[in-house]
């Protein structure tokens, strides 16, 4: 490289010493954020997938009940990082279940929105617990390559799958005669049921290869529409 290059490169990272600011999350003209489209969160859980098999195919010699261990520690972290999103899931079709159900009071509709509204930060990076969820670093063990998939299916299921419900049930507390609202929550809850039933299913794979019974994934169940 030019000596010139190389001081335009110096000149261009000296300054203040801040790290640039973030892009804006939002596109102009509407559309749902870059974050929050599934194309993009299934393309970066194949970038994930890549980095779990790289790391569970090392070599590993530890004991059965240390991978047990080790394993169940996994599996108590993703249930902890997720929990406040599956909480604030069923909160949210409590609130539509009563809303379609007409038995919200006054006090209750004027009170939905915000509700909805944490409901929905919950499901979303801007929660620490999904970030940390989202980086869970999954042992290399028998099992590891099953908790790693596990990992991303719940990842989906929170950052795609519920945070699209909640923002749907969101637009139905505006407009409940909204069929696009209505349409898109009904794809949203067979997403929520397939990909629960994924991440079960993983769980249970990663039990035979261990041969026990690691603790149960507590997902809140979509109730029927």
């Amino acid at each position: 490289m030019s000596q010139s290059g190389a001081g335009q490169m110096t000149e261009a990272s000296s300054g203040t010493g801040e790290p640039p600011l973030p892009p804006q999350q939002s596109r102009p003209g509407g559309g749902r954020p870059w974050y929050r489209r599934r194309a993009f969160l299934v393309g970066a859980v194949v970038v994930a997938v890549v980095a779990v098999t790289v790391v569970t195919d090392l070599p590993q010699h530890a004991s059965r009940p240390v991978q047990i261990a080790g394993d169940s520690t996994v599996m108590s972290e993703v249930n902890s990082d997720v929990g406040a999103c599956s909480y604030a899931l069923g909160e949210s079709f409590t609130i539509y279940g009563d809303l379609v159900g007409h038995r919200l009071t006054s006090s209750d509709a004027a009170e939905a929105p915000g509700l909805l509204s944490d409901d929905q930060t919950a499901c979303s990076y801007a929660n620490d617990s999904i970030y940390e969820l989202s980086n869970i670093e999954v042992p290399g063990s028998a099992a590891g390559k099953d908790l790693g998939q596990l990992v991303d299916t719940v990842s989906l299921w929170a950052t795609s799958d519920a945070l699209r419900a909640i923002e749907e049930i969101q637009a139905l507390d505006t407009d409940p005669s909204s069929t696009t609202a209505l349409r898109n929550l009904s794809q949203a809850e067979q997403m929520l049921t397939s990909d629960r039933t994924q991440a079960e299913s993983e769980l249970e794979a990663a039990d035979n290869v261990l041969h026990t019974r690691l603790p149960a994934l507590h997902l809140a169940e979509v109730p029927a529409s």
